[in-house]
């Protein structure tokens, strides 16, 4: 039997019509069609530590210590009230929004808005009303965190955000309890905070890069050697709210070191995984040449607050 949320949204594409399906071209039609049809998984709401564990280790295998790399005041009680109840946590709508990104994957069952707390300016401390993995949900994704909340305002922003509770890594090995990061303040743009080597078994060649129901851009073309996933701390548009395409995939340049111990630079031979309106990219190489860093210009890309990037760079993780 249809649950109550199934039936509720029925009705409301039913009453909408076929004009509105058509409308679904653009972007706000978008993500009305995505707010009233997901099916919301990693949505949390629990206001303390809930994940009982004996990990306390910090540190992984390679050497690479797990914390947060960023956190990011996008919105000022600017998550959209209707769209944002539905697509990203209930409460969310008229909140304050901020990405927070952590060093690994990270397991979502172990993830609380209580496992987080926002330390402001002046020493107050904001309210994590809940929080969600999506839309950064594909594989190889799962560490951009959005919360939800009230953390403060223009002029008295959110400083910085510690892990209070036991959130663990994917694998389990790992715990970022004890972890904690400066807010990046609400007027900057977004800027480049990681970049990795994507496995090949994540390309998607050929296929579509997410199963949202508008499609969320492709995979890498036939031809690709080698991807690099370019993580921004915030969500990233156009400044006309479209996703970026090709004509911003030529604008990244990734520096490569050459087999005689040189450096050279390239652009991507396409940029995928551009539709699902999360902070994450593809970049999809035609060389082998072992990638150093990528950068990306000043004055292209906008957040959610059409706040526009400064020239950013970013290594490439070991």
């Amino acid at each position: 039997m249809p649950s109550t949320r199934t039936l509720v949204v029925g009705v409301i594409l039913l009453a909408a019509g076929l004009g509105v399906y058509a409308a679904s071209q653009t972007v706000f039609a978008q993500r009305l069609f995505f707010a009233f049809t997901v099916e919301r998984v990693y949505d949390r709401y629990a206001q303390d530590d809930t994940t009982q564990t004996s990990v306390t280790q910090r540190v992984d295998t390679s050497g690479r210590e797990a914390g947060l790399i960023s956190a990011f005041f996008g919105l000022d009680q600017g998550l959209p009230a209707l769209v944002s109840d539905w697509a990203v946590c209930e409460g969310a709508g008229g909140a304050d929004g901020m990405p927070v990104i952590f060093s690994h994957e990270v397991d979502f069952t172990s993830l609380e808005p209580g496992d987080f707390k926002v330390i402001q300016s002046s020493g107050a401390v904001g309210e994590v009303t809940c929080l969600t993995l999506a839309p950064a949900d594909d594989p190889g994704e799962l560490r951009t965190v959005l919360l939800a909340g009230q953390f403060g305002d223009a002029e008295d922003q959110p400083a910085t955000v510690e892990v209070t509770g036991h959130i663990l890594s994917l694998d389990g090995s790992v715990t970022f309890k004890g972890s904690k990061v400066a807010v990046t303040p609400l007027e900057a743009g977004p800027s480049l905070v990681l970049a990795e080597s994507v496995p090949k078994e994540q390309w998607a060649i050929g296929e579509e890069g997410t199963n949202i129901p508008f499609g969320g851009g492709s995979g890498c073309p036939e031809g690709t050697i080698q991807v690099v996933r370019a993580t921004w701390d915030g969500g990233i548009t156009k400044p006309n709210n479209q996703p970026a395409d090709d004509q911003e995939g030529a604008l990244y340049e990734v520096v490569l070191k050459t087999p005689d111990g040189e450096t050279t630079t390239t652009a991507p031979m396409a940029l995928a995984d551009t539709g699902d309106g999360d902070n994450n990219h593809k970049l999809c190489l035609d060389t082998a040449e072992d990638v150093l860093s990528i950068r990306f210009p000043a004055g292209h890309l906008t957040d959610p607050r059409h706040d526009l990037n400064p020239a950013t760079q970013v290594a490439l993780q070991p």
